[in-house]
């Protein structure tokens, strides 16, 4: 053969590989639909790249962009001690053991400190049009959001020009950009300029920009600001850089702080923002950081790239994040469920899915939700960014939702609680550690989107810090504690609020079961050894500490609460306090089992630490059943004056831990159903995706479907219920009010009911609702050991299953588990097997 005559020939991908078999080949767009302009922020479409959100509204004739920045924050580093709290814990233990549960829960009010700070928004971009785009063809308007290209469009025509807009959130480039263009030559005019809730000014730069200053407050109520005040607080500014066509349009200043546009083509807005943040340990007025230069130097990096090529950047970063999971389902090869019209021709909009679910459970939007639930993730948490909190990242209040004013609560007189003050719910999107944040993370891991979470590491290194302190000085303890809730300046001490949710020392001992799932889905052994490991030995050092000697010999927690939930005590009072609530000591159970777990991996076994966790481990508070048949709640079979409340504390050890099993505790998980049956389906977002979770742990497919179904209902703003879940017609998903984790809940959920593993084990399709969800295909979710897994399925039953090892040890055994069948296999690295519905092995790839 002549040199001429040969070919490159690419390497076979994995998509190569594997051929798609579910029922229903059609293509689906990835779309959130509307058919007319945002009425509620509910309604507006979110975009962000980890740490710059915008809210897009998609009015005519006037436009809204909200806008937000994860760093804005209100307050300055704190002091989270305080050397008072010995002595009133001294005082509580005493009552507690006294069995005055009561008056424990008043004498803890002594324990709880200061407000955690509140999350702000950055401000708006707002755009005037011509009086003409009053007048706009209304069958013409579409607005979508494509998960995807994670761009949202906006199209309407007007006198028979169509307009369209365009935006998206560039990560590598860290820009925001809008393209506004006409199909009529000449056709785009408007006016752009910014603002802010937060004390700033504007001013215009040069021809063809705008920057806007300002800064938060330096405390959570902001005092009066006058013009010669220097600000203490973070510090921040906003860049908007205008570009217009060439040759057609002219760009003019109004009053010194707007653009208008007058005769282009078309029209680009670049929105760069940044603030003086340096750190939580660094105070907003010691920061060495410019926003505007450090913006404006952003600019500059990108000023030789197109519109073109800035798109391009992005959607190759994001596209290599979202694309890595697929997801088809239908009901059966007969009901393909597709984007039937509506009877005028329409698409149904979003918000018609979710009306319409409960008639007729369309599958698709199922698909979508998923979707949208990673796509908020790879919005809103990238490496180097703040944590997703409560809300993502997209916040249009000053005072967030579920923030509290607090006043000191209550005494107790005798039988009688008599309120002294009150905690009021002012609108917080601090991150809230006794479930919300944890959830935020929940399908990082098995969605194939482990980047995603290392903003919650970086969180934890810096909260262990600060808990450091806390445990030295409040509970003269060794280690690190972290409570319910903190913010940007990685507050550690418990919050200032009713006791049942403040005081709870449990908080960074979750999180940091985190950091062990992390290493046995990536099996990254460095990641183990020098930021898992030395923070989970600070945890594993407080717990010993906070462990006391109780009854029976057994090691207990005292105080204890079980989050937000109160009992009934044995004289009749109402109270939060006790010992060794049953979430105390499954939370203390997997992190002692997480610290020898990775002791075996790094050859720490005979280290002092791990010596006295195995002897603790032997002396843990066991949990009870209760004589209803239900999980006990607390260490005494307290009366619940609450049986359907929202927390499932007690089931922590079933999902998300893994210290009871089917396989290993069929009585305790018996009676764990029974505890989701007493608790009831009702329940706020959140609360419902971690019933489905549960129920898909007990491979119960008809009541982790039912919670699927029972958050899918449209939530109109202007009737929301409290507590009672839901979704609104962007998808976000309601508490109400909208609350983000049941979206990463829901994502987590799903992914749960299709695999489930152990470093050892993989089940395959353990709770997969074969009527609703009859044929599908799941191509990309992650296995413990590090296995990426594909699942083809037809009329409820497995069809094919792909499993490959990429850039981990030489090979892993595991035992696949489908039904009643269990086959052990050997996987080595770079190589895909394929099996079919017996898990028989058919073939196998090189993938090298």
């Amino acid at each position: 053969m002549r040199d001429e005559e040969w070919i490159m020939v690419r390497r076979p991908t994995v998509a190569d590989l594997w051929n798609p078999c579910s029922s229903d080949s059609t293509s689906r767009p990835l779309k959130v639909i509307f058919n007319g302009p945002a009425k509620y922020w509910t309604d507006a479409l979110p975009v962000g790249n980890g740490r710059l959100g915008a809210m897009i509204w998609g009015g005519v004739a006037s436009e809204l962009i909200q806008l937000n920045e994860d760093t804005l924050w209100t307050g300055v580093p704190g002091d989270y001690t305080n050397p008072n709290a010995p002595y009133a814990l001294s005082e509580i233990r005493k009552l507690v053991d006294s069995g005055e549960f009561a008056e424990a829960t008043a004498a803890a009010a002594k324990l709880v400190g200061n407000p955690a700070d509140v999350y702000q928004l950055l401000g708006d971009i707002k755009l005037e049009f011509d009086d003409s785009h009053l007048n706009y063809d209304k069958e013409t308007y579409q607005r979508e959001l494509d998960l995807d290209t994670a761009t949202v469009q906006i199209k309407y025509t007007v006198d028979g020009v169509e307009f369209s807009r365009e935006h998206f959130a560039s990560n590598p480039d860290q820009v925001m950009v809008t393209k506004i263009s006409g199909t009529k030559p000449g056709s785009v005019s408007f006016t752009v300029y910014l603002d802010s809730k937060l004390d700033h000014h504007c001013k215009t730069n040069g021809e063809s920009q705008i920057i806007m200053e300002g800064h938060c407050p330096e405390k959570r109520i902001p005092p009066q600001v006058y013009a010669d005040d220097k600000p203490k607080g973070i510090q921040f500014s906003a860049v908007l850089d205008l570009k217009i066509s060439k040759g057609n349009g002219i760009v003019h200043i109004l009053d010194d702080s707007k653009l208008r546009v007058e005769g282009s083509d078309w029209a680009i807005l670049f929105l760069l923002a940044s603030s003086s943040f340096d750190g939580p340990f660094t105070k907003p007025s010691d920061s060495k950081k410019d926003p505007t230069s450090d913006s404006l130097n952003v600019l500059k990096s990108i000023s030789n790239l197109s519109y073109v090529d800035l798109y391009a950047h992005h959607l190759d970063d994001y596209q290599n994040l979202f694309r890595r999971v697929s997801l088809q389902f239908s009901k059966s090869s007969r009901s393909v469920v597709c984007l039937k019209k509506n009877q005028d021709g329409r698409v149904p909009t979003t918000a018609e899915r979710i009306k319409s679910f409960q008639m007729d459970e369309d599958p698709y939007l199922v698909e979508l939700l998923f979707q949208f639930g990673r796509y908020l993730l790879i919005s809103s948490s990238r490496p180097g960014t703040q944590v997703a909190n409560l809300q993502g990242i997209w916040n249009k209040d000053l005072e967030p939702k579920w923030e509290y004013v607090y006043i000191p609560h209550y005494i107790h007189q005798t039988i009688t609680w008599i309120v002294t003050g009150s905690v009021t719910s002012v609108l917080s999107s601090a991150p809230h550690l006794n479930i919300n944040l944890e959830m935020n993370y929940w399908p990082s891991l098995p969605c194939n989107l482990s980047e995603c979470q290392e903003p919650l590491f970086d969180f934890l290194s810096s909260l262990s810090v600060n808990g450091r302190k806390t445990a030295e000085v409040n509970y003269e303890t060794s280690g690190w504690v972290v409570h319910h809730k903190s913010d940007i300046w990685a507050k550690s001490s418990a919050d200032a609020g009713d006791v049942d949710w403040a005081l709870w020392p449990m908080g960074g001992a979750w999180l940091c079961v985190h950091l062990w799932e992390h290493y046995t889905y990536t099996m990254d052994i460095d990641f183990l050894k020098d930021k898992a490991y030395p923070l989970l030995k600070g945890c594993g050092l407080f717990l010993l500490d906070w462990l006391i000697e109780g009854k029976g010999g057994y090691l207990e927690t005292n105080p204890s609460t079980s989050p937000e939930h109160d009992f009934i005590a044995p004289d009749g009072n109402r109270a939060s306090v006790s010992y060794s609530s049953t979430m105390d000591m499954a939370i203390i159970k997997e992190v002692f089992s997480v610290i020898v777990s990775a002791a075996e991996v790094l050859d720490k076994n005979e280290d002092d630490l791990v010596k006295r966790v195995r002897k603790a481990q032997l002396r843990l508070y066991p949990t009870k059943v209760a004589k209803d048949g239900s999980i006990m709640e607390w260490a005494q079979d307290f009366q619940d004056p609450d049986v359907h409340h929202r927390h499932l504390s007690h089931l922590f050890g079933l999902f998300p831990g893994h210290t009871m099993t089917i396989e290993s505790m069929p009585d305790l998980c018996k009676a764990a159903e029974n505890t989701l049956h007493k608790r009831g389906e009702e329940g706020p977002g959140w609360s419902t995706m971690w019933k489905a979770a549960l129920w898909a742990r007990l491979h119960d497919s008809e009541h982790s479907y039912r919670m699927v179904k029972h958050l899918i209902y449209f939530v109109d703003p202007e009737h929301e219920k409290a507590f009672k879940g839901g979704i609104y017609s962007n998808l976000f998903a309601a508490h109400p009010p909208f609350q983000i984790d049941a979206n990463f809940g829901f994502t987590a959920a799903v992914a749960e009911m299709l695999v489930q593993s152990t470093l050892e084990d993989l089940y395959l399709l353990p709770a997969l609702p074969r009527d609703n969800w009859g044929n599908g295909c799941v191509e990309g979710l992650v296995a413990r050991g590090g296995v990426t897994v594909n699942i083809c399925w037809k009329e409820g039953n497995l069809h094919r299953l792909g499993l490959w090892l990429k850039n981990r040890k030489s090979w892993r055994r595991f035992r696949l588990h489908y039904r009643e069948t269990m086959v052990s296999v050997n996987l080595s690295c770079e190589t895909m097997y394929t099996y079919n519905g017996r898990l028989d092995c058919v073939n196998t790839y090189s993938l090298l």
